[in-house]
């Protein structure tokens, strides 16, 4: 556990470090701020829009976040050859991505809590009060994230930065898009199609059982338990793609 530890926090330092993270979360909350003077064109829409594009900002930040540092998070480790003087020391593989995907996870929750703080505070300021919902919809977002995490470290544990960001931004896309698949495959007259498509369906993340964002901006009642089951199917798909990960990342030669 120390040894898993003492990566993850290594991990956490050298994300930090990263420009590219900063320039995120910057462009984020400005746009999260920037909801404001949005809102006062639209009249009687204001705390609407406030809302609407603080949950979005989270979201999409957030999902860059963890594709642009997650993509590199091994690669960078064989690139600079550190990876011989890891796996070299009493440090199993499965220890070394476990404690890389918990660092990044971490950096996410640091910039998740700042955006989720200037986010409430403005909410807050113009409503003068914030609902579960809210909080419910950021705790979905996270656990998404942690799916989309989960990916980039998969594709990371055995091809280029450039391949992962493409595959974990189209898998990220297709994921909110897996129940649309369904339902066209359903009304194609091919057999191969239907069966394809219901396939795909199974086997990709369906990322929207974490957006309640546009249920939260109108104020609709959520069904029973959603948060509680989205967040078991959250953790367990993640556990999966890690296994996948693990089990892909030891049979690698760095030789």
């Amino acid at each position: 556990m120390r040894k898993i530890q003492a990566i993850m926090i290594n991990t956490f330092r050298e994300a930090v470090r990263d420009r590219i993270l900063y320039n995120l979360l910057l462009f984020a909350l400005l746009i999260i701020g920037g909801s404001i003077l949005l809102g006062t064109l639209t009249i009687g829409e204001q705390q609407k829009i406030i809302k609407d594009m603080g949950l979005a900002s989270i979201s999409i930040f957030g999902t860059l976040i963890a594709v642009f540092v997650g993509i590199g998070l091994v690669y960078k480790e064989i690139e600079r050859k550190t990876i011989y003087n890891i796996i070299a020391k009493p440090v199993h593989r499965y220890q070394f991505l476990i404690g890389k995907y918990l660092g990044l996870i971490l950096t996410l929750l640091v910039n998740v809590l700042i955006m989720t703080g200037v986010f409430l505070s403005i909410v807050y300021f113009m409503d003068g009060s914030v609902k579960l919902k809210l909080i419910e919809a950021i705790f979905l977002i996270f656990m998404e994230l942690m799916i989309v995490t989960a990916i980039a470290l998969l594709f990371s544990t055995f091809t280029t930065p450039t391949l992962s960001a493409i595959f974990t931004l189209a898998i990220y896309v297709i994921g909110h898009l897996s129940r649309d698949l369904k339902v066209f495959g359903a009304k194609s007259e091919l057999a191969w199609v239907r069966h394809l498509t219901k396939f795909l369906y199974y086997l990709m993340p369906n990322l929207e059982n974490f957006n309640i964002k546009g249920m939260v901006v109108h104020n609709l009642t959520l069904p029973a338990n959603f948060t509680l089951l989205s967040s078991l199917y959250g953790l367990l798909y993640t556990g999966i793609l890690l296994i996948v990960a693990i089990a892909i990342f030891q049979q690698r030669d760095f030789r």
